[in-house]
């Protein structure tokens, strides 16, 4: 556009490609378990999830937007090294390692499983067929970034709101039943249970990586101007939010009132499979598995066009060839399982994910403190340390002198334990800052 300004309806589209690309099949499976747990108690525990489950997302968007950099843009605020160090292993974590992976196995678990005999093997040559396609299908859309928009947030999208939307409608015009009693932590302190269940998306990740897309997407449209590009991010992650926040208090509605018709079950999955099922028949199970395809491709896609980014940025080597390897290798990974997928991957994200909050927080008090780099680095250094003991922990690996040292932090045993060590490296960074700035006496 030669006017260097987006018309309402193109910054729709993008909003609706963000929403789609955070939108994958974990974001459709933890709801409808809270809201099982949550049961009586659902309103004030889906506001806690919705908090750390889409606010924080929001902001990471938002942050990106106004830094008019990428994620390693931002990281560089702390130090050169940390930008490098921090910015591999987030893109490795969400893309090859697992975040790509688990797109493909996922769908292949609750979108083919259920249709194959009980007795057919459960990974092997049906998997391994099945990535080759879904990676196919990723590789093909991830190739040209200039047309991302236009498939995801044209048809894609659509597609995938229509399929949610008819299990969820049948839902509310025939509900499954009443709420019931709350369960667990969701009896005495759901709000705060909700809370740390948002973190379980790992969105606020995801949010920092997809940021390049959105901003590419932006600028691919004619806007070059730094204040009309945070503006349209903005604008285009307030949308995804909503989308996410309709979702998400749907799926939260559908697993509360789940318990009469389908009884307790163990994992969102489950509650949803059942719930289609019981709502729709066997053409349940057809839209469900619909949804988590389309919730999962769309992640993927998202994942290797932003990894493939970054990989052409810092290495040798093109970007139509870093999407090919991506593809490849998650593929090859999938076929582990998603079990095995989860069990290496979890420890590495929790020790990460406070990170990303922190530097996440910390940009949008950056004017207030200069931007001084020992702002940056004392909070994230005392948030690391944390954070790796938590990392630790969520691998099993339990260190009792560890524990006790640093059992007296608040929140600690909830896996916050972090949040006080950042806001005291804070200020601590910014009194150091204000010292080297006082002149000596002559």
């Amino acid at each position: 556009m030669s006017s260097g300004k987006l018309t309402a309806k193109e910054i729709f589209v993008i909003g609706l490609m963000l929403f789609a690309l955070f939108l994958g099949a974990g974001n459709l499976i933890f709801p409808p378990a809270l809201g099982q747990a949550a049961g009586e108690h659902l309103l004030p525990a889906i506001i806690g999830f919705l908090i750390t489950g889409v606010g924080l997302p929001l902001l990471g968007v938002v942050a990106i937007g106004l830094s008019g950099s990428d994620l390693q843009g931002l990281a560089n605020r702390v130090h050169p090294n940390f930008s490098i160090i921090f910015t591999f292993v987030m893109y490795l974590a969400l893309g090859p390692l697992f975040g790509i992976p688990r797109t493909g196995t996922v769908a292949y678990e609750i979108g083919v499983l259920p249709f194959m005999p009980e007795t057919s093997e459960k990974y092997g040559i049906a998997l391994f067929i099945y990535t080759i396609v879904f990676f196919g299908i990723t590789y093909f859309l991830s190739l040209n970034p200039s047309k991302l928009v236009d498939r995801i947030g044209k048809w894609l999208t659509p597609m995938l709101i229509a399929v949610l939307a008819l299990l969820f409608i049948k839902a509310i015009i025939d509900p499954l039943g009443s709420l019931q009693s709350s369960q667990g932590d969701y009896i005495n302190i759901p709000f705060f249970k909700g809370f740390l269940e948002g973190y379980l998306t790992m969105d606020t990740i995801a949010a920092l990586v997809f940021g390049i897309v959105v901003m590419n997407a932006i600028k691919e449209k004619g806007v070059t101007g730094h204040k009309e590009i945070a503006k349209v991010s903005i604008q285009a992650g307030m949308i995804a939010a909503i989308g996410l926040a309709l979702v998400y208090l749907s799926l939260g509605y559908l697993g509360s009132t789940s318990i009469e018709a389908i009884g307790p079950k163990e994992n969102g999955g489950a509650i949803l499979s059942a719930s289609a099922h019981y709502l729709f028949g066997n053409f349940g199970k057809v839209i469900l598995g619909l949804a988590i395809t389309f919730a999962c491709l769309t992640t993927s896609i998202g994942l290797v066009s932003s990894c493939a980014a970054f990989f052409e940025k810092v290495l040798p080597i093109t970007y139509k060839n870093a999407v090919f390897i991506l593809s490849i290798f998650s593929g090859i990974i999938a076929n582990v399982g998603l079990t095995q997928l989860i069990k290496f991957s979890i420890p590495i994200l929790v020790a990460i994910y406070p990170l990303a909050i922190v530097l996440i927080g910390l940009s949008f008090l950056h004017n207030a403190f200069k931007g001084n780099c020992q702002v940056y680095g004392y909070s994230l250094f005392f948030t690391g340390i944390v954070s790796i003991v938590d990392g630790l922990k969520a691998a099993n690996i339990q260190i009792s002198v560890i524990n006790e040292i640093f059992g007296f932090l608040p929140l600690f045993d909830l896996g916050v334990g972090w949040l006080l060590p950042a806001i005291v490296g804070a200020i601590i960074g910014y009194i150091r800052s204000l010292i080297r700035t006082i002149p000596s006496q002559p």
